[in-house]
């Protein structure tokens, strides 16, 4: 009887283990196999984007730390990169606390700076080539460069299926749970439903109210972002979101192309998204 009972017990225990599977293993085993949030960030804004995904995703995280931090202001921080960047430094970071080879889809992250990844993410690149994972980019930024520096993600990775995830100015990192969200809803990432945006329709020229939304939001920036020629705008959740198509001089003289996104929420002042540089 003593035997019985104990074996019902065994048995009550492996199946109650098994039908309370937590959120967090059935979320990362049936998306996109076992994840891992990755990243590197210096004045904390990419880490606070790192810890909403993996809250959202329930999925691990971990962390690319500098071994002489960047702990100066904008200035030094810049002044620094500059100059190990002509001197084609390597920076040296700390290992992981992870192992790598357990995850499917890395989710990596890291602050734009001079139109791509930081230095400390370069040197984790160039010491792992991920082959065979999915590797989804996620960045902060004053202005934009998610683009271009997942393509250079691609670049240091070519064993990798490298896509392109999701960005937010570091002035905006406030409103990130909520776009985080629909970015995970959106590409299957997560379950869920959220309302679909509408498509923008084809571009047309700027009213002067339009261009009253653009400056509104663009002028304050600390440089120059150029003058809007076209706009197509639609209705979203949050406002109304423009597409201005912008053209801009270079301090050189050359004329720059650029896509501009702005999103004017009722009664509140508009902000830009980010930028696209053509």
């Amino acid at each position: 009887m003593k035997k019985l009972s104990t074996f019902i017990l065994l048995a009550t225990a492996l199946i109650f283990g098994t039908a309370c599977k937590s959120k967090t293993q059935e979320q990362t085993d049936t998306k996109e196999g076992k994840s891992l949030v990755l990243y590197y960030s210096q004045t904390g804004a990419t880490k606070a984007v790192a810890e909403e995904l993996q809250n959202q995703l329930g999925c691990d995280i971990d962390s690319i730390v500098a071994v002489n931090p960047y702990d100066g202001d904008y200035g030094q921080t810049i002044s620094r990169w500059m100059q190990e960047k002509n001197d084609s430094v390597k920076v040296e970071v700390k290992p992981l606390s992870v192992n790598l080879d357990e995850y499917d889809t890395i989710f990596l992250g890291f602050p734009i700076w001079g139109g791509t990844y930081a230095l400390p993410m370069a040197s984790f690149l160039s010491d792992n080539k991920l082959d065979g994972k999915k590797v989804v980019t996620f960045a902060t930024f004053g202005s934009g460069g998610i683009e271009k520096s997942t393509l250079d993600v691609a670049v240091a990775l070519p064993g990798a299926d490298v896509t392109e995830g999701y960005g937010v100015r570091n002035a905006r990192v406030a409103k990130a749970p909520q776009e985080i969200k629909r970015f995970l809803i959106e590409n299957g990432y997560v379950e869920g439903e959220i309302e679909a945006l509408p498509s923008f329709p084809e571009p047309s020229e700027v009213s002067e109210e339009e261009a009253a939304i653009f400056h509104a939001a663009c002028d304050n920036y600390q440089f120059p972002l150029g003058n809007p020629v076209s706009v197509a705008s639609r209705k979203t959740p949050e406002g109304t979101e423009y597409e201005y198509g912008v053209k801009s001089t270079t301090p050189d003289g050359s004329e720059s192309n650029a896509i501009i996104y702005v999103i004017a929420p009722e009664g509140s002042t508009p902000e830009f998204t980010r930028v696209v540089r053509e």
